[in-house]
């Protein structure tokens, strides 16, 4: 899987997805690694090739969102200027990842800010997914009941 082929850069141009792909290094995870926890500095985001990532909150370890399709981005806290990330990222299978470094992605972004603008809005409509995701779990967890 090549980083033009994912969600996120579609309708950035072909120098751009150059940029990121130099500014992001392939890595290979064994099932159980740990890639970032919850309030580590968020340095990076991730771009999952194959595998499987959970990303885990609170204090149980409660699994919130489960990364399984190939091109799936996460560790987002990285990409909006978040100085930590918000849940904790375990492979429960071997895993591969693209990882791309916050402060290259920032001097790409400052090359090319119109691609960098399509960048922003294809990563605004992968967490509103995820976020519609989210409602729609809990909407089935918690149907029948009435919160104020």
């Amino acid at each position: 899987m090549y980083i033009q082929q994912v969600d996120l850069t579609r309708g950035v141009g072909q120098d751009f997805v150059d940029g990121l792909t130099a500014a992001s290094a392939k890595e290979e995870y064994a099932k159980g690694d740990i890639l970032f926890e919850k309030g580590d500095p968020a340095d990076h985001a991730y771009l999952l090739l194959i595998g499987r990532v959970h990303l885990k909150m609170g204090e149980t370890g409660h699994v919130v969102h489960i990364v399984s399709r190939p091109g799936e981005t996460f560790g987002w806290s990285s990409l909006v200027g978040r100085a930590t990330y918000s849940a904790t990222a375990v492979c429960v299978a071997a895993t591969t990842i693209r990882k791309l470094h916050r402060r290259k992605l920032r001097k790409l972004l400052e090359i090319d800010p119109a691609n960098g603008l399509i960048f922003f809005q294809r990563l605004a409509a992968m967490l509103g997914d995820r976020l519609l995701e989210n409602y729609a779990r809990y909407e089935k967890l918690f149907s029948g009941e009435t919160f104020v």
